[in-house]
């Protein structure tokens, strides 16, 4: 029985070519087929399965989920004017609490989007704007 074998393909195939009398018949190159993995029309590749870096993808969503709250956002276009700022500060713009605002900037520093810095009993939040100009690049790219 002759079968030929396609390493090239997404799966491995064999394939075996029968005369019209039922016998095996050995398969010569013009009867070969071309197994290999079809190929997006858009991207060009084999598979999507590898396409994505989940984690940098995971990375990215803790981000912009961070960014999705009108009071944190509020925080960063505040903080974006500023080097930095007081917690009392950062209170006096928000028609909420200090607790909530300090769960809010404990929420953005998980983020990676602020820093705290300790001056006595004060906290002074920063804005990473590395970070920040980081995840605009990559919405920007996504155009």
């Amino acid at each position: 029985m002759s079968a030929l074998r396609y390493p090239n393909a997404a799966r491995s195939f064999t394939l075996t070519e029968f005369n019209t009398w039922g016998m095996v018949s050995t398969m010569t190159p013009a009867a070969t087929l071309s197994l290999r993995a079809p190929r997006c029309r858009q991207c060009g590749r084999a598979s999507h399965a590898e396409a994505l870096d989940h984690e940098a993808v995971g990375a990215r969503a803790a981000v912009l989920a961070a960014l999705s709250d009108p009071v944190r956002l509020g925080i960063v276009e505040l903080l974006s004017e500023h080097d930095s700022l007081c917690v009392c500060d950062i209170v006096e713009a928000f028609p909420v609490g200090q607790p909530t605002i300090s769960h809010h900037l404990r929420l953005l520093r998980h983020a990676g989007l602020v820093d705290v810095e300790r001056r006595g009993h004060w906290a002074f939040y920063g804005l990473r704007r590395d970070v920040l100009k980081r995840v605009v690049q990559d919405l920007v790219r996504l155009l």
